[in-house]
């Protein structure tokens, strides 16, 4: 075996090792990975590893268009690992193999981005604050627990515990109940929307937490509407599509970021944030850990410091 390829190979396995520690099964991504190995090795190719050497490699296989991107978007992935090792590694083209979606990739808001959504929810209806104020409670409450919309418009009032901060979500997708324990700030915006909401409609119309601008239970298509309005507002329609089930992605990404940031045993702790966003296995949370640049960064470094250079 050649001396990059050596090099290639053993950075592919920590890369492989380091996903599964994300929560991935992660199985075909190294198949892929491996056989660019045996491609370099038996194509004798030295040091980069480089844009043609990608592009050639993925060239090499038939089958659809589709397939040639998703193994373009492994290898660009492993290139971003690759470049903490070896910074001559080139940096793959995003858009090199198109690929049809029928879901878009998820959107991670940063601080400033959220900051900004919920603000703007105040001008979303200058002359019904109720209106934005249910929208900027209920993004918050998306972004601090990674409920699904759908959970948060079917909560009703006593489902919220505005003493002890806990909200207990029904049979939902998996037909079963759970507790979700809140921030003490989310337990005081959730506090102060009840109160504002209770003076507004003192006699409301359902048992209903989040309340429509009509005094009942605000509706999914209501909520979708709102959303869109104050994403515009804050700027956000620009770029990559933003749905509010992409709160539920950031959440799970920041957790994983601040437990690798912690030097937690994520893996350990996988179980427990499933347990939280209410999946039946905890390899369903894989799905959510959509590894941002920062977050994947931040696990090669810590894998890099773990593990030595070598």
């Amino acid at each position: 075996m050649t001396a990059f390829a050596a090099f290639l190979g053993d950075k592919v396995e920590r890369y492989i090792e380091l996903r599964r520690s994300l929560g991935y099964a992660f199985n075909k991504q190294a198949g892929t990975l491996r056989a660019f190995v045996r491609y370099v090795e038996r194509s004798q190719l030295g040091a980069p590893a480089t844009r043609t050497m990608a592009l050639d490699f993925v060239l090499s296989f038939g089958g659809a268009a589709d397939s040639r991107a998703v193994r373009h978007g492994v290898l660009r992935r492993f290139y971003e690992y690759l470049v903490v090792y070896d910074p001559h590694t080139e940096v793959l083209e995003r858009k090199a193999f198109p690929r049809s979606r029928a879901i878009p990739p998820p959107r991670i808001l940063s601080e400033a981005e959220l900051t900004s959504l919920i603000d703007a929810c105040s001008f979303i209806s200058p002359g019904n604050p109720h209106r934005g104020r249910t929208m900027a409670t209920l993004i918050g409450l998306l972004a601090s627990t990674g409920l699904r919309s759908g959970e948060v418009v079917s909560l009703d009032r006593g489902d919220v515990d505005l003493i002890n901060g806990v909200v207990l979500v029904r049979k939902t997708k998996f037909r079963k109940d759970r507790l979700i324990p809140v921030h003490p700030t989310t337990q005081a915006a959730l506090r102060r929307y009840a109160r504002e909401r209770d003076t507004v409609f003192p006699r409301p119309k359902g048992e209903a937490f989040f309340l429509s601008s009509r005094g009942c239970r605000l509706s999914a298509t209501g909520l979708q509407s709102n959303f869109a309005k104050a994403r515009k507002l804050a700027g956000l329609d620009n770029g990559k599509p933003l749905r509010p089930h992409d709160l539920r992605h950031r959440f799970a990404v920041t957790r994983l970021r601040l437990w690798h940031q912690q030097r937690a045993d994520v893996q350990a702790l996988l179980p427990l944030l499933a347990t939280y966003l209410g999946h039946a296995s905890y390899s369903d949370t894989a799905y959510y850990l959509t590894g941002s640049s920062d977050l994947l960064a931040i696990a090669a470094e810590r894998a890099f410091l773990d593990g030595g250079a070598a």
